[in-house]
């Protein structure tokens, strides 16, 4: 199965009235697992930036006019040819990202995108009701590195990778990337030779510890003052 995460900055919330995309990023999944394939472009929104659009992602109208607009081969074509029939899956997809896409697809004479959607939002407000369910708190809830964002702010590509290690832990990251339909010869004969066994399958990437680094100096400094020199922790913290 193959799926885009896509993420769009735009001059502000609603695109009935008048705001505009001003960059767009996508990643491809293919079986939940990230290929390596992306799709990247700024938009020149041919219009001004609102102050509060600028807070957010940084982008002025200055450096935007410089870049194709929406309906430019370079931005809508080449967008709808990277989706294809994918399914789509956003953070908020379903209210904003998607919705704002077909305005402006529908604007530059394209069909606009009917393909599926899975909305991060609503699967993270399931999973965890009423817990924090932006893309920043899923990160941290699933130990997913932010610092770049932290450092350089919002950017759709990078937004658009978050969230494909958001959406696979949501969706049970030891699944990521996995055909069940489809076992290799190990696995056949080792369930040709023991009825039920199954080798245990691997996470694609693995997690970062979840220790931290106070955690990890309390540790240490029980395992030397408590227990003594001759215990089995000795070296492990």
């Amino acid at each position: 199965m193959r799926q885009v995460v896509f993420d769009l900055e735009t001059t502000g919330f609603r695109f009935d009235e008048g705001h505009r995309i001003v960059e767009i990023g996508g990643v491809e999944l293919v079986r939940g697992a990230v290929t390596g394939r992306s799709f990247h472009t700024y938009v020149n929104p041919e219009r001004d930036m609102p102050d509060g659009a600028f807070k957010v992602h940084g982008l002025t109208e200055e450096f935007l006019k410089n870049y194709p607009v929406f309906a430019d081969a370079r931005v809508a074509k080449s967008f709808v040819d990277f989706v294809g029939d994918a399914e789509l899956v956003a953070h908020n997809g379903v209210s904003f990202d998607l919705p704002f896409v077909n305005a402006e697809l529908k604007n530059a004479g394209f069909a606009p995108f009917s393909n599926s959607i899975v909305d991060t939002l609503h699967l993270a407000r399931r999973k965890f009701p009423g817990s924090p369910a932006s893309l920043d708190a899923l990160c941290s809830r699933f130990g997913i590195d932010t610092r770049e964002r932290e450092r350089d702010g919002h950017g759709a590509l990078l937004d658009s990778r978050l969230l494909a290690e958001v959406y696979i832990e949501l969706t049970g990251g030891l699944q990521a990337g996995l055909d069940f339909a489809v076992h290799d010869s190990a696995e056949k004969a080792a369930a040709s030779t023991t009825p039920g066994a199954r080798r245990a399958r691997q996470r694609p990437v693995p997690l970062g510890s979840l220790v931290t680094a106070e955690e990890a100096e309390a540790h240490a400094a029980f395992v030397e003052t408590e227990l003594g020199a001759a215990n089995m922790w000795k070296g492990r913290a």
